[in-house]
């Protein structure tokens, strides 16, 4: 039906008249009820508050009757996903500090308080929109869309895979400022890397890459979260859409897009070890269209450490700006910069006998305590990325994105080389060198839908990609300094020389290294859903890489002779998901991965074959009716071959370990049991061994059989306490092998955490006030390890606390 309007003297009929409201807005429907058990699959972007009503009206046949003067000047928040004509209402009305009321089964009115109230009328809410990711405000912990299964914008429970997400209101109330923090709520998901930010899925290091919307960047460290709006982690083989990928899986962060309503918001935090963090959120439309958006992120931290000596420091801009001249055209320009400073601390604690050191956790093992204040070790990553996408039509679509990342590090630090466990002496060498890491990736996609007969429906997508690793390291700096008195220390009694690291002699050891890789892939996938019930996804991508690295011992990049590589393959994927009823999806799926070239270093400087690996997976999806509550149980197998670890002898270098085989059961649920009432939880048994190779048999280092974690968060939407939350969560791993060699282990721990938070507004802005507890028993546990000598502690009983102002 259309609409029209009526002027605001209108009377209607049911339970009296509405004469006496001084603005108002009538929905007469055919039916309310009938509009309400069809319900509505929304794509409405932010707009004018009357535009979305005519569009709700348009989309649910109803007839909307209005007064201009009710809506005038009013906006309305983005409407995306399956909603009722009431949750709609809510989202919509309630911004605006409007409410609705049932007359009988006809007639809705929308109402705002009498002329001269100084507070609105009670309203009942009875059910609430889902996820929105464009909503700054949002509280769901369920994200119900992820990218990166299929780079199509298809619902989670239609996609044959196992794939979760960390929403950024999960990490608001954990206060999860770094990505490890917020990995920890995903199953089967351990930490890895010491000085990248990387992790182990499925049993599989991903050598601390990442993805940014759906793009490779380089391993990085101290990775900044304020601009994400969620991460997104794909288990199992990813390479038919992404290339070079560890088997285990894939992380992929969705950063912050800007809106065409402003918002803007500033936090403080502050914590244990003198930690202070500052950001900024600040978005809108720059032009009276709203044709072109911006927004910007800016975040500042500065902490201690409970290691002695160890500090850090890190400041991070990211502006951005959206385009849409047309309906059908978007482009979105992102940049990030980011300063980090800090103090090496990659070899940590040590290994005695089977267990890490019974030494304190705080002991620092390096030295040059003075050249941590003068000489500090950096790392400046600057992030240029574009991307654009034309809408042909409803159905058809083409997509370009490209990225380019230019890090570069100077780091100064001891590393350690040989320990004798009797006298507790260690023996250690310098590394002091420049490190320069250029990436460049792009793709191109081409997606569309259409239907073959009258019961099946294809989503496809063919597209092409290509990444680009230019890495230099060094000259500029002695490297490889080792066996002087001054290099070593006794762990049970060190005593620091105060030296300035940059100061050593550097002997004449020096070290020179050139890396470059380069992959490109051609790739295609097919999302057939017959009858509204069977979906299946079958694909396959076709790779071609190359890599070169050479290095020299004189500082010199003229002296260093590259090693090249080079190799393709073809690889398929095939996935099946029945959806039964629409809260439940039994699923299976067989991928093989192509891990490209490895890109280690062997100590005689030969290259290594490429990486393969192949996972087979079966496995149960399931929502709750208002689609607030996910969970996902999964079954799989991986194997993967050519898997390299650290070469003992020579700690620099790589060896390859022979062929590794993961199997495990991994379930994840998230969700709000109620509108006050927020979980998320997981559990993982993870059995990942070595399969060929000399340490067959051993379990692969880093991976605990068992795995899971608990947090649940409860806020009083009314009454006396309205505003006050608490939440509280465990999270635990048991024992896992230190090394490939199972030589050591690090025992397991169930670590509890708590937080308490008050939100008020105040003069049109939301104030937030919030206080975290980690570790509140304070108990002794280690992140991860890489070898003997290289242990890593977690932090003991710390706090964070912060307050937040947001409009």
């Amino acid at each position: 039906m259309g609409f029209h309007r009526k002027p605001a003297s209108t009377t209607g009929k049911g339970r009296g008249s509405l004469r006496t409201l001084p603005l108002f807005v009538i929905l007469l429907a055919g039916g309310v009820e009938a509009a309400e058990d069809a319900g509505l699959n929304l794509n409405l972007p932010a707009q004018a508050l009357s535009a979305t009503l005519d569009s709700l009206a348009k989309t649910s046949r109803v007839k909307l009757v209005y007064a201009d003067a009710a809506v005038k000047g009013l906006n309305a928040p983005p409407l995306q996903g399956h909603y009722t004509v009431q949750q709609a209402l809510d989202k919509v009305l309630g911004q605006n500090g409007l409410r609705y009321e049932i007359v009988d089964k006809t007639l809705i009115a929308v109402k705002t308080p009498a002329l001269g109230s100084t507070s609105l009328p009670k309203v009942t809410v009875n059910a609430k929109a889902g996820y929105d990711a464009s909503d700054p405000y949002n509280t769901e912990y369920v994200v119900p869309n992820a990218y990166a299964a299929t780079k199509t914008d298809t619902p989670i429970m239609e996609t044959p895979m196992s794939i979760q997400a960390v929403s950024r209101a999960v990490m608001d109330d954990q206060q999860a400022i770094t990505l490890n923090d917020a990995l920890k709520n995903i199953s089967g998901v351990q930490v890895s890397e010491a000085f990248y930010d990387g992790a182990i899925i499925r049993g599989f290091d991903t050598g601390g890459s990442t993805y940014r919307n759906g793009l490779r960047q380089a391993a990085i460290s101290g990775l900044e979260t304020a601009n994400l709006r969620s991460i997104e982690v794909l288990k199992g083989p990813a390479s038919i859409l992404y290339g070079r990928i560890q088997p285990g899986g894939m992380i992929n962060l969705a950063p912050k897009r800007a809106l065409d309503i402003p918002y803007f918001s500033v936090q403080q935090q502050f914590g244990s070890y003198d930690l202070y963090r500052t950001t900024v959120d600040a978005t809108g439309p720059l032009l009276a269209d709203k044709s072109l958006l911006g927004r910007m992120n800016i975040a500042y931290k500065s902490n201690n450490s409970f290691r002695d000596f160890v500090s850090q420091e890190n400041v991070f801009i990211a502006p951005s700006l959206s385009w849409r001249p047309t309906d059908n055209f978007e482009a979105n320009l992102d940049v990030e910069y980011q300063h980090f400073t800090f103090t090496d601390d990659e070899g940590a604690l040590v290994a005695v006998g089977t267990r890490p050191a019974n030494i304190p956790i705080s002991r620092y093992l390096q030295d040059g305590k003075e050249t941590n204040k003068r000489h500090p070790n950096t790392q400046d990553k600057t992030l240029t990325a574009f991307d654009w996408t034309y809408h042909f039509n409803d159905d058809w679509r083409l997509t370009n994105r490209f990225q380019y990342t230019s890090t570069a590090y100077r780091q100064t630090s001891i590393w350690f080389g040989e320990l004798d466990e009797t006298t507790g002496v260690l023996t250690r060498g310098m590394w002091n060198t420049p490190l320069r890491r250029n990436t460049y990736a792009s793709n191109l996609d081409l997606a569309g839908k259409f239907n073959t007969g009258d019961f099946a429906h294809h989503d496809v997508l063919v597209g092409f990609d290509f990444y680009r690793l230019d890495e230099h390291d060094g000259p500029g700096g002695p490297a490889n300094f080792y066996g002087t008195p001054e290099s070593m220390i006794n762990i049970y009694h060190p005593v620091y020389s105060g030296r300035d690291l940059t100061q050593f002699n550097p002997g004449t050891e020096n070290f020179a290294y050139k890396h470059y890789e380069n992959w490109y892939g051609v790739y295609f996938q097919d999302q057939i859903t017959l009858w509204d019930k069977l979906h299946i996804l079958g694909g396959g991508r076709q790779d071609w890489a190359s890599e070169s690295s050479g290095e020299s011992g004189t500082g010199s990049f003229r002296d260093i002779t590259l090693n090249a590589n080079s190799n393709q393959a073809f690889n398929p994927r095939v996935g099946v998901l029945y959806q039964p009823w629409e809260w439940l999806s039994l699923y299976g799926n067989y991928v093989e991965s192509y891990g490209s070239l490895n890109g280690g270093r062997s100590f005689g400087g030969k290259p290594f074959n490429p990486e393969t690996g192949q996972q087979g997976e079966v496995g149960i999806k399931a929502e709750s009716p208002d689609k607030r509550v996910t969970a996902t149980l999964a079954f799989y197998q991986i194997y993967k071959q050519n898997i390299l670890a650290t070469d003992a002898a020579h700690p620099l270098y790589s060896v390859a370990v022979g062929e590794a085989r993961s199997r495990g059961i991994e379930l994840d649920l998230s969700g709000k049991l109620t509108e006050d009432w927020s979980v998320i939880g997981t559990y993982a048994y993870t059995d990942a061994v070595i399969t060929k190779g000399s340490n067959q048999g051993n379990d692969l280092l880093g991976v605990p059989k068992n795995s899971g974690s608990l947090w649940t968060r409860y806020e009083f939407s009314s009454g006396d306490l309205k505003g006050l939350s608490f939440g509280t969560g465990v999270f635990a791993k048991s024992q896992r092998q230190g090394d490939n060699d199972n030589s050591f282990q690090l025992p397991g721990y169930a670590r509890w955490d708590a937080s308490v938070g008050y939100s008020f507004v105040q003069s049109g802005a939301k104030i937030t006030t919030q206080f975290n507890v980690y570790n509140i028993l304070d108990k002794t546990h280690y992140d991860r390890s890489s070898w003997r000598l290289a242990v890593y502690p977690a932090q003991p009983l710390s706090f964070l606390g912060s307050i937040r102002v947001e409009y």
